[in-house]
């Protein structure tokens, strides 16, 4: 099996390396491709990911390159994990919006739409290589946020592609813990759109015990995703960290402003790791990579792929397109829930109907991310602008003016149409 992943000078990419190299009888690599356009990161990357490999006893090749058409050549897989614009991109996108009273976030709210104007083009222009020289049956795997917007940019060109994020498979491993058994015995009732999403259901055996856990771990449920515990009670179910953007907006805004960046965070880690990653002596997965953010994303990717590859035929969170699950969003909408997985696509599982304020956020959010991809797609200031209005974190048409002027003064080096 030939896989390529284009980001693959990623600080982060050891992550996925060293679960490839653990799981690989799950996935058997014979070819990694590692893609990308800095050549110091791709030798750095690609020297411990050669090193982690054969400390590991695994067979197969690392192959870091600057070539996309070489990378993505005869690919049974493409995994996408992209940050256009880099972290200095994503200080703007965690900043600008301060000035106009909102949060500032890389996947949510005025941030958010900015990385999809950046990220959607350069995605869609990969994936046309990719569809002319991988197999004609291979995947492309979305890693790239914002993951529900990118997927469904995918989808809506033809692309057989599927978004993935490591939210659920987070929220397994937590509960996992907390009841004592092994992850794969733990179902989510998981549902709504990417990085707005709740947890609707826990079931174990069959059963759902979410009601035992709200009943016996509501304060530690509420400490890990930062949200008052009678909130979760009010609403019976766990909402993702993310729905902390919208439930206790001004308490984020607030802290935001006292506080550095993620993107600064994540320069100082990356900077960390990247002279680890220098040290011929590295071959194992440094610990400081767990500050890096992307928990259990190896375990997601390779769970996902060996899936798609070998027609498991299981059930994983991924997302996909609408086709009906969610009745009050058009079909070719993208949502992220439970899917069996097999070599012929990915297959929702049947959600029952939410309940009216679930439904209302999720709507309200899918019409923002349907004007924010027609205005990645076709560019121009009145649909950023629309698309800004649209948004439930934005609201009123003064602060969407301001948001649109902002975004597109920091970001014009990285939209063709507003150069």
């Amino acid at each position: 099996m030939k896989l390529a992943v284009v980001g693959g000078g990623s600080t982060y990419t050891p992550e996925l390396v060293d679960g490839f190299a653990r799981l690989r009888e799950l996935l058997p690599i014979e070819e990694l491709w590692l893609v990308d356009t800095d050549p110091e990161r791709l030798r750095l990357v690609g020297g411990v990911s050669e090193r982690m490999f054969r400390a590991a006893g695994h067979p197969g090749r690392i192959v870091p390159t600057s070539d996309l058409v070489a990378g993505v050549a005869d690919a049974d897989a493409v995994l996408i994990q992209l940050r256009v614009g880099g972290q200095a991109a994503r200080h703007g996108d965690e900043t600008f919006p301060h000035e106009c009273g909102c949060i500032g976030q890389e996947t949510t709210g005025p941030g958010g739409f900015a990385k999809a104007l950046r990220t959607v083009p350069v995605v869609l222009s990969v994936a046309e290589v990719i569809r002319k020289h991988a197999k004609p049956d291979a995947w492309i795997v979305d890693f790239t946020n914002p993951v529900g917007i990118v997927t469904r940019a995918l989808l809506q060109e033809g692309h057989r592609a599927v978004g993935l994020c490591n939210v659920a498979i987070g929220f397994q491993r937590r509960f996992a813990a907390l009841l004592d058994v092994a992850p794969a015995e733990v179902g989510l009732g998981h549902v709504g759109l990417n990085h707005l999403t709740w947890e609707r259901s826990v079931t174990v055996g069959g059963r759902d015990v979410l009601p035992e856990l709200l009943a016996s771990r509501l304060p530690q449920l509420a400490e890990e995703i930062e949200l008052p515990a009678s909130l979760i009670r009010l609403l019976g179910n766990v909402p993702s960290y993310y729905l902390r953007y919208y439930y206790a907006h001004d308490e984020v805004l607030r802290e935001q402003l006292d506080a550095p960046t993620r993107a600064e965070a994540v320069q100082r880690v990356e900077r960390e790791l990247l002279e680890l990653y220098a040290d011929p002596s590295v071959d194992t997965k440094p610990a400081q990579l767990a500050q890096r953010g992307g928990a259990f994303y190896s375990e997601a990717a390779v769970d996902l792929l060996a899936s798609l590859t070998s027609d498991r035929g299981d059930v994983q969170v991924v997302n996909l397109r609408n086709d009906g699950t969610l009745p009050f969003l058009p079909d070719d909408h993208v949502i992220e829930v439970p899917a069996t997985v097999g070599a012929s696509g990915v297959h929702a599982q049947q959600v029952a109907p939410l309940p009216d304020d679930l439904a209302g956020l999720i709507g309200h959010v899918a019409g923002y991310e349907r004007l924010a991809l027609d205005a990645a797609i076709h560019g121009g200031r009145d649909r950023v602008v629309r698309a800004m209005l649209a948004h439930p974190l934005v609201g009123q048409y003064d602060r969407a003016e301001k948001l649109t002027d902002l975004l597109i003064a920091g970001n014009h080096q990285h939209l063709a149409w507003a150069r």
